[in-house]
């Protein structure tokens, strides 16, 4: 299994948006990124990944699971767009901010540290156990 983070504006798409999708889940649709496609483009069936929050609120809110491998984006003419769908899976019982993983050295190489407007990118599975132990989730 691989990990990952998904990030988006609250006011576009929130936790809330994914939360009431439920099994069905939803396209990730949208990035318009060829780093972030290609992460998509490596994702499995299976893959968990932090729902994350940008703009004013700047944090991990909740785990997500890939439940269809990339294709091409429906909001999209453009055959280079491809998406995956992911559906919520547990909500952080506390949220971790973003000024929290850049206060902790564990995570300073975390990408979300070096490049945080990247809006899909790969989390490490050490990245991973920390983030989940400081929002209460499940690892």
């Amino acid at each position: 299994m691989q990990y990952w983070l998904f990030k988006s504006e609250p006011s576009t798409w929130g936790w809330q948006d994914q939360l009431a999708k439920g099994d069905a889940g939803e396209e990730w649709d949208g990035v318009r990124n060829y780093q972030a496609r290609n992460f998509m483009r490596d994702m499995a069936i299976g893959d968990r990944g932090f729902f994350y929050h940008s703009q004013t609120e700047k944090a991990v809110v909740g785990i997500v699971e890939v439940i269809a491998t990339a294709h091409p984006d429906s909001k999209s003419d453009d055959p280079r767009w491809e998406c995956v769908d992911i559906k919520a899976i547990e909500t952080a019982r506390t949220p971790v901010t973003l000024d929290t993983i850049k206060s902790d050295p564990r995570l300073a190489e975390m990408i979300l540290v070096k490049n945080s407007r990247l809006s899909v990118q790969p989390v490490t599975a050490e990245q991973w156990r920390i983030i989940c132990d400081m929002a209460g989730l499940k690892v």
